[in-house]
């Protein structure tokens, strides 16, 4: 396995959750744009050399920790797509800690305030994303939402290859 590739960091959805959110994504995501399943990004880009300091605090974070609490707390018009907000003071905790430890090595959009989400829809045209924002704040409730782990994924131009996972106690 190359370890060439970027790193990108996320939250992993509980079961339920997650069929939820892809569900949606699945539906509401142009086809051929929709390469990898729903997630919550903590971090964008992170350089190779870091993969084995990244699974060591990965696994630092996660192993006999309970899950963070969190909830999808709204919706996003993102101009061209929609996604839910996520709250969540504890996974914040833990992205802040990994920024801490990453400082100086961090791109500029990771280095950038922090809006945990989940992408549901991007890429169309505005009216599109204006119609999706209507229908779903119409039912909209916030609601708890399960963070079973984090991973790390090499980006390589298209889908994703998984590099770790460390799931919640």
């Amino acid at each position: 396995m190359s370890r060439t590739a970027p790193l990108i960091v996320t939250a992993l959805f509980g079961g339920e959750d997650f069929a939820f959110l892809d569900g949606l994504r699945r539906r509401h995501f142009p086809p051929e744009r929709n390469l990898v399943p729903a997630h919550c990004t903590l971090f964008h880009h992170l350089a190779p050399e870091l993969g084995g300091e990244l699974k060591r605090r990965l696994a630092a974070e996660t192993r006999g920790v309970a899950a963070p609490r969190a909830m999808l707390a709204g919706l996003l018009n993102l101009g061209g797509g929609v996604a839910f907000r996520i709250e969540s003071p504890e996974l914040e905790q833990i992205r802040h800690a990994l920024s801490d430890a990453f400082t100086g090595m961090l791109v500029p959009q990771d280095q950038a305030g922090w809006r945990p989400h989940v992408t549901i829809q991007n890429k169309v045209e505005p009216r599109t994303a204006r119609a999706l924002f209507t229908e779903l704040s119409a039912g909209f409730a916030p609601r708890p939402l399960a963070i079973a782990g984090l991973a790390s994924w090499m980006y390589r131009d298209g889908p994703w290859e998984a590099y770790s996972r460390h799931m919640f106690a």
